[in-house]
Parts: C-alpha cells; structure tokens; sequence
C-alpha cells in the first residue's frame, strides 16, 4: 500500500511538471516557426545590407582602446533574479559594426533588450553616452555555472557573422562554429551572412538548459535557427535550422567548424614577433569510421589551399 503511494506521488509530481513545462512553452505563444516565416518572408524580399551607426568615437578606437570597453557583469540579464543563467552583451565597434537584434521571450511576451551606455565600463576612453543613443549590441554570451556553483562561468558566444562557440567544464576556446558557409575556398571570394535578430527564452528557476531563437540573413541566403544549449562537463548545443535561398548557392556549408591561426610553432611568423605561436588552434584531428586518427598541422599559406579528406562514417 505504502509501495503505491509513493508510486502515485511520483507520477503526480511528473505529470505535474510535464504539465507546468507545456504550459510554460504555451505561454511563451514565440516558437521557431515564428522565425522561419520571418527568414521566409525576408527571402521573398531583396537584400538589405547592413548598416552602420557608429559614432567618430567609437568608429576612431584601436585595438587595445575598444577592449577597455567592458560590459559590467552587475547588469547581466536575470542577474538581479538569480536565475541558473545570466547574459551579458558586447559593444559595437572594431570588428562588428553592425547592430544585432536581442529580445527576451518570456510568458508576458517578446521585448527587445536596448542598449544602453550605462550597461558599459568604458575605461580611460572619453565617450560621449549621447553620441551612442543609436547604438544596438553587436552580441552577447551566456553564462552558467559549469566549473564552480559559486560562479558562472561563460559558456556560450554569439558575436561577429555567424559565428557561436562554446565551452565545456574545465575547457579554454578553440574551434567556433557557423550558422552557415557559403563558396568557402573558392576563388570568387566567401560570402558570409551574419544573425541579425535574437530571442532568448528567459529560463524558470529550475533550468539547466536555455534555448535561443536566431534570424540569419545575407545576400543569398536567409534563415531561422533554433539553439537548445545544454551546458555541462561535455556541453551540447542542439541546433535546428531551415534556410531559405534567394539566389542559388555554388557551395553551402552546414555546420562549419572554424579557427583562427597565424602562425605556430611548425610555421614560424615572418615579421619579428616575441609570442612563440599565434592561434586558437593549430591542426585538426579526426577519427575515421576504422578507428584511425589523422592530424593536419594548420599552416598559414600565402595563396588559397584547400586540404580535402575523403572518410566513410567518421
């Protein structure tokens, strides 16, 4: 008897959390179909490309000035709630001139989260915060704590095209990842389209994953991805997508991997350089379907090459 009381506390806990989880999705009334008839209706029409609104300030800062720039981490979203996961956000400028879109999904509907320079240390830059009123956020990351609950460690980036990477426990950056290539190593050049919209689903209490909305657009291409990131020792990143062309592709790549590498310690620089190697990688390694491991040492050519390997099951 006692047997079947648990039992039926059990299974009423689980229906009621199955049920409390529809409702919550229901609520959310934002699903990725949302953002497929979105990336479809931008196909239909033609290409804008993107804008830039960068003030004198901001456009005139070098390398090391636009890095003093700095999100302050009291002002990470969900922060103040003290939810599982909290995001912060990057500057526009340098590298990424183009505005992105960033929006909150949550049971009382989708607002957009606006920039704003008192988000922002700017450090010993002399800013106007007038001058950046037009200003939006050029990405933004995620954070959970995977390492040490005291902490929430970064796990996952948005910023730059539509390029993501992310970080399981104990682990430094490396490869990142693309939404999409297309015409890479060709010789007409690559075209790279870029997220230009998010939706981030604000998580319950209780959550251990976070799923993110994406808009991909670009002269050819547009399209809609949905990110169920599962932070952990081994973190995933479940990715749904669908695509839409306005143009036919010679060349389209699904699930890039990608890296930057200037020289290393096998291809030393040619300018006189005190750092012994200069990359987020240096070689590639891959399992065939037989058991065999290959490695490709990175090199930094001077024309186009392209290293092709033909595997069964790898």
């Amino acid at each position: 008897m006692s047997g079947q009381v648990r039992f039926g506390g059990c299974a009423t806990a689980i229906l009621g959390a199955l049920c409390g989880l529809l409702a919550w999705q229901s609520a959310l009334a934002f699903n990725f179909e949302d953002v497929a008839q979105r990336a479809r209706q931008l196909a239909a029409a033609s290409f804008k490309p993107p804008e830039s609104k960068l003030p004198s300030e901001i456009e005139k800062l070098n390398y090391d000035e636009f890095r003093d720039i700095r999100f302050k981490p009291a002002r990470s979203l969900w922060r103040a709630d003290r939810l599982p996961f909290e995001i912060a956000f990057f500057h526009e400028g340098l590298f990424f001139k183009q505005p992105v879109k960033i929006n909150e999904v949550s049971v009382e509907g989708v607002h957009e989260i606006k920039f704003t320079p008192d988000l922002f240390d700017y450090g010993a830059n002399k800013i106007d915060p007038g001058a950046m009123r037009d200003l939006g956020f050029a990405g933004f990351r995620v954070h959970y704590a995977i390492n040490s609950p005291k902490y929430k460690d970064e796990v996952l980036v948005f910023l730059g095209a539509s390029y993501f990477r992310a970080l399981g426990k104990g682990q430094i950056y490396g490869l990142s990842t693309r939404g999409m290539a297309i015409d890479t190593g060709l010789g007409s050049g690559e075209e790279f389209p870029r997220f230009v919209e998010f939706w981030i689903e604000r998580p319950v209490p209780s959550a251990n994953e976070l799923t993110i909305y994406a808009l991909l657009d670009s002269r050819r291409v547009s399209g809609a991805y949905r990110f169920l990131l599962k932070p952990g020792t081994d973190t995933v990143t479940e990715v749904k997508a669908r695509l839409f062309l306005r143009e036919n592709v010679t060349k389209l790549g699904m699930a890039p991997l990608t890296t930057m590498y200037f020289f290393g310690e096998n291809q030393r620089s040619g300018r006189d350089d005190y750092r012994p190697e200069v990359h987020d990688s240096d070689g590639l390694l891959m399992q065939s379907g037989t058991g065999e491991w290959i490695w490709r040492p990175l090199v930094n050519p001077k024309r186009l090459l392209v290293t092709s390997f033909g595997m069964t099951n790898p």
